[in-house]
Parts: C-alpha cells; structure tokens; sequence
C-alpha cells in the first residue's frame, strides 16, 4: 500500500512536471493523489518544501554521481569541455532508478525551476550539494581559461536552456528524425548528439575579451 506521503509526491511530481510549479496548485495535487488537503501540510509544511522534496528525490541520485564522474575527469592531466559535459550522462541515466523516464522529468523541473524564478530551490540545491555545482563550474572554467566567469555564468545557462529544450521536446524531435532521416534514436543519444553542439558554444571565442 503507498503511503500519503508517497503519494502526495508522486501526483507533485507529475503535475509539477506538466504544468509547472506556478501553475499547479496544492488543491489539483491533492485530487491527483487522492489526499485531503491538510495531510500536504502535516507531512510537508508548504509548498515549498513539497517542491524541495519533489526535486531531492533526483538530485539525491545525480548529484552524488555527477560528483564521482567529476572526480574521475579531474584526476587526467587535461580534459575538454566536451568530457566536463560527458560527466553528465551516466547521472542522467542513473535518474531511470527514480523512475523510467526519470531523465526527461527532472530535466523538466529543472527548467521550470529556472523559468519561474524558483529561488528557494537554488538555495536549497546550493546548501546540499552547492560543492558539486560549483566542482562543475570551476571544472568548465579550467577547460576554458580564456573566458571570463561572466562570460561563462551566460552560456551555462544558455546550454541548459538548450538541454532543457531537447529534453522535453526529445519526443518530437525523435519522430520527425525517424520520418525525416529514417532515424530511430533513444534519449539518451539526443542528448549526446546535443553535447558537441552546447560544448562549441561555451567554448567559443569570447567577443568583449576582444574589444
């Protein structure tokens, strides 16, 4: 039998997922979950901390092993951006423990996060495991010594908007691939299809440091 508990993170989960924190409401994921609304209060407290918990269940998976391909990369003499990304992959597949499409769910609420302005969830994120964020960072920096950290904060976040994109639009991509080009791809391969795209962008000639 799942407990409340369970259940009311599954349905935040998926309405999260579809619709968006902003856009779902503690009411709708109560109905989803079959619930009544106080035990939302009882085992969360707020919204808030039902988005922490939602968002803990994947980071608690591919924080930890973004960190240990992190460790591995940092211990070769040179890397690239490419293999800083490459990191990424096995965490996300990993994220297939949480659930099938576990990949595809978090990176939607990865984007929602960043698209509503979810400040909290930065927060939290950062007091867990803002080490490993910053590792990345730094990491990326390291390959990249001819660009400035402002420069990279802006194409950062632009790569994630374009992994974001490729996520939750992989299903569409895939068939239009498939009719097009007679190409049957998983999601795993879009995103490694993507990684020489995003790591020539980041990489590219910084224009202000010419001027």
């Amino acid at each position: 039998m799942v407990k409340t508990k369970d259940k009311i993170i599954l349905a935040a989960e998926k309405l999260f997922s579809e619709h968006g924190f902003e856009q779902t409401s503690l009411r709708q994921i109560t109905s989803e979950a079959d619930v009544n609304l106080a035990s939302v209060n009882y085992h969360f407290g707020s919204k808030k901390s039902l988005i922490q918990a939602v968002m803990a269940r994947y980071q608690m998976v591919f924080l930890p092993a973004l960190e240990v391909e992190l460790q591995r990369l940092a211990e070769q003499p040179n890397y690239t951006t490419t293999d800083v990304l490459a990191c990424m992959t096995q965490p996300l597949i990993a994220l297939r423990q949480v659930r099938l499409d576990g990949p595809v769910i978090y990176l939607r609420l990865l984007g929602y996060a960043y698209s509503e302005i979810q400040g909290h969830l930065r927060k939290f994120t950062m007091t867990h495991y803002g080490h490993v964020v910053q590792g990345f960072f730094e990491m990326i920096q390291t390959a990249n010594p001819h660009l400035s950290r402002k420069t990279l904060f802006w194409r950062l976040h632009f790569s994630l908007g374009a992994m974001l994109f490729a996520q939750v639009s992989g299903q569409a991509l895939r068939e239009i691939a498939l009719a097009d080009f007679g190409e049957a791809t998983q999601a795993e391969e879009t995103f490694l299809k993507l990684l020489p795209f995003v790591a020539a962008g980041i990489s590219a000639v910084d224009p202000e440091a010419q001027n």
